[in-house]
């Protein structure tokens, strides 16, 4: 026996340590006088076990880590005792889970002496999964048996007795569901049976066995393969398209696999010709197929026929969405059904790892499967019906957001909402906070469904979700979402000939300008806004221009021009009876107060607009307006006074989830604890801000530095 087979010998006996075993005539003596006959029948009797393993491909790259996860598996079934060692690998088409489990196994042939055997249990064959009856007459007849019973209990039980005493090692290759592994597991429990799926088989948990995910390659494991087929050179020589290949693979061996036998078939080919047809989510697949070869659309093809037609239906919905990541909520609105059925064919799919978790509620289709799923949609469904799909999408969220809108800021006005579709779908969340922990983790999914609407030319749809989500601009402050969103939400309006959602999306717009730093843009956003205002007669929208004017003088440090906006914008609200605007602009008039050392004027500014934001039910803004009071009465040296005021407004930001704003309280806090010599509490202020800018405004955490910029001023939109 060479070396190799040696330490695979001795890795094995580690892994399965205890007591040794003894399988079939066994004679232990310290001397015999005469012979010693063995008289055998049957299969025990037969010359030579089964070997029917499959070869390693030569396309197998790494996988230790996968592979050491089996040896734990295998250890931990073999301290349990309880039965033999049940092994289920699992993952989606085309993830090289055969290859793995084949070479594993390979490792250990020597310690099954009573046979190898491996059946295809056709999981997703196109006539259906195979009969355990078809795979147990097959295993008996290669164990010797000489009549195969026609009852499948009989079967089985015969199976039992022949494998009993006998160490074999059982490979089910492909399997669809436990009922059909459970009448396969052979009767000795130091036999070995390893089962491959695309689906989770959960079931056999009941029967002890331990399961073992496989993930698709990184892109160095990609670049391996791929090396190993086409050749270092020419890989070396186009490593950018080569690159771009294994990427476009999306680290599915079975992919990889293909896409360099494809190039070896053309060594004069450049390789970025295949990267470019790769590209191209409407030729990947194709670009993908090998004569002669199983291809990718093959395999997903087969994991798609033996879905229910439920599951399927929402497959190739989801197939169509632009959303990298999918939960219950999003499946229920778009196949127009409920949560229960939403979460039920959500598993199936998850069943047939079709899907692939990435939280507890959420999941993700892998990139390749994306494609496929979006094929059938496209082949399956038609435009009628695929339209509605993308359009229930937007309508779901923008309906959800509106929900969020109106709990997080019900103060302010909401322009109405048209809608396409309906939805009896729940939200989300049931309180503030989770309104607004859904709106920021949703942020990114909530652009590209903007993105949608405006792609498709559903103008009213694009500007309404940019309104929804100002909660998220206002508390969270992502300074670049919010400019490219309204500038889409402007264009909508614009072609919808909304003129009031034009003046909306102007002012939303303008604040987020300021707020990140680009005074002179928002200026013009407001002089936009101000003259259709003041043509439109709309004294409201025109104290919200005049509002955002002197924000954009005040942030450059022009104080006359920003003081004469600001009183401007008082005039015009306090005359159309519009008293929290009023109140808002006080806070405004009473920031520059304090810019210019005159914290007595600014605390008579901060506690009118504290006071009149209160009675109107604004507990955001008047809580703004209480963080500055408590700055202008801690500048003014009645520093234990206003700390308690920061600190209560510091509370009341953290409750609500706005993040920006317990920055800016916490900046205060620090500021003012150092003007009144408290260093170490200052230092410790300042720390927690820079954290929490960090997170929202990298700009603003630079800015606590002594080089760095001047203050955003956080107004609100009116």
């Amino acid at each position: 026996m060479g070396g190799g087979r040696v330490a695979e010998s001795e890795r094995y006996d580690n892994i399965i340590s205890g007591d040794a075993r003894l399988h079939g005539p066994t004679v232990q003596a310290g001397a015999i006088h005469g012979g010693v006959h063995f008289h055998t029948s049957g299969a025990a009797g037969l010359l030579q076990p089964p070997r029917q393993l499959l070869p390693v491909p030569s396309t197998f790259v790494n996988r230790v880590q996968d592979l050491a996860a089996l040896d734990a598996l295998l250890a931990q079934a073999s301290e349990s005792r309880s039965a033999q060692p049940l092994i289920v690998v699992t993952g989606p088409a085309g993830v090289g889970k055969t290859s793995l489990a084949s070479k594993w196994l390979r490792t250990f042939q020597d310690h099954f002496p009573g046979g190898h055997l491996y059946a295809d249990l056709r999981g997703h064959a196109a006539n259906g999964p195979a009969l355990p009856s078809e795979t147990l007459g097959r295993f008996l007849r290669d164990l010797g048996a000489p009549t195969v019973p026609s009852d499948p209990q009989e079967q089985a039980a015969l199976w039992r007795t022949l494998t009993a005493g006998r160490k074999v090692t059982v490979m089910l290759d492909n399997a669809f569901s436990a009922a059909q592994v459970r009448p396969l597991i052979p009767g000795d429990p130091s036999s070995l049976v390893v089962i491959t799926s695309r689906r989770l088989l959960t079931g056999l948990v009941m029967d002890g066995a331990g399961f073992h995910r496989v993930e698709p390659f990184d892109a160095d494991d990609s670049l391996t393969l791929l090396t190993r087929v086409i050749g270092r050179d020419r890989v070396a020589g186009q490593r950018a398209a080569a690159a771009d290949i294994v990427d476009l693979c999306s680290g599915l061996p079975l992919a990889v696999a293909l896409a360099s036998a494809r190039l070896a078939a053309r060594p004069a080919q450049p390789l970025e010709t295949l990267a470019r047809a790769l590209a191209d989510d409407s030729s990947r697949l194709t670009a993908l197929n090998v004569e002669g070869e199983i291809t990718i659309s093959h395999t997903l093809n087969a994991s798609y026929i033996v879905l229910s037609e439920q599951a399927r239906f929402l497959y190739r919905k989801l197939g169509l969405l632009p959303l990298r990541l999918f939960d219950p909520h999003i499946a229920a609105a778009v196949c127009g059904r409920d949560l229960p059925w939403a979460q039920q064919h959500l598993d199936e799919l998850r069943e047939a790892s079709l899907l692939e978790d990435t939280g507890p509620v959420t999941a993700r289709f892998h990139d390749l499967v994306r494609v496929h799923a979006r094929a059938r949609a496209e082949s399956d469904d038609p435009p009628s019906v695929r339209q509605d799909t993308l359009r229930a999408m937007c309508d779901w969220h923008l309906r959800t957001a509106t929900a969020a809108q109106q709990r997080i800021t019900p103060i302010q006005y909401t322009l109405p909402r048209t809608y396409a579709s309906s939805s009896a779908v729940p939200l989300p969340f049931d309180d503030d906070a989770g309104a607004l922990a859904w709106l920021d983790e949703r942020r990114e999914e909530l652009m590209v469904v903007l993105q949608c609407a405006a792609d498709n030319a559903w103008h009213d749809t694009a500007w309404q979700l940019v309104d929804a989500m100002w909660p998220l601009f206002l508390r969270m402050r992502h300074y670049d979402l919010w400019i490219r969103a309204h500038e889409i939400g402007l264009r909508g309006a614009e072609q919808a000939g909304n003129a009031v959602a034009q003046r909306q999306m102007l002012n939303s717009g303008a604040i987020g300008l300021v707020a990140a730093g680009q005074p002179d843009k928002a200026a013009q956003w407001y002089a936009r806004s101000l003259q259709a205002a003041r043509d439109a007669a709309d004294a409201r929208d025109e104290g919200q221009a005049l509002h955002g004017l002197g924000t954009c003088h005040q942030q450059v440090g022009d104080w006359p021009q920003a003081r004469s906006h600001l009183l401007g914008a008082i005039d015009v609200w306090q005359r159309c009876g519009y008293p929290r605007g009023v109140a808002l602009s006080r806070i405004v008039l009473g920031e520059i107060a304090l810019a210019l050392h005159n914290p007595e004027q600014a605390e008579a500014h901060f506690t009118q607009a504290y006071q009149d934001l209160l009675r109107l039910e604004d507990a955001h803004d008047a809580t703004r307006a209480l963080v500055f009071l408590g700055s202008a009465q801690a500048q003014a040296g009645r520093y234990r006074e206003g700390r308690t005021a920061m600190e209560s407004a510091l509370a009341a930001f953290t409750a609500s989830g706005a993040m920006h704003w317990q920055a800016r309280a916490l900046e205060m806090l620090a500021a003012g604890a150092e003007h009144h010599g408290d260093y170490s509490d200052a230092s410790r202020y300042r720390a927690r801000a820079v954290d929490l800018y960090a997170i929202t405004s990298p700009r603003d955490a630079r800015r606590l530095t002594p080089t760095g910029d001047s203050p955003d001023t956080g107004q609100p939109r009116l």
